[in-house]
């Protein structure tokens, strides 16, 4: 999980923005679930499984506006 997460920390700003878009916003909703999953956070974890499933095409303007102003993904670890 820890080369997962550092892989797509280590993106640049472009492709992170690309996998932001509405259809491919799934892979932040599985980034997030490994980044909890890595820091053993069970309430992030519950939270990303809620997202993979029930609402990834809501987050992801707000992962786009994130990574455009901080280069990185809203979560709460």
């Amino acid at each position: 999980m820890k080369g997962i997460v550092k892989a797509f920390d280590g993106l640049p700003k472009i492709v992170k923005f690309i996998l932001a878009l509405p259809v491919l916003d799934i892979v932040w909703a599985v980034y997030r679930l490994c980044r909890s999953l890595n820091k053993n956070n069970v309430l992030g974890i519950v939270l990303a499984i809620i997202m993979l499933f029930v609402c990834p095409a809501i987050f992801w303007l707000v992962d786009m506006i994130t990574i455009l102003l901080a280069n990185k993904v809203l979560w709460i670890d």
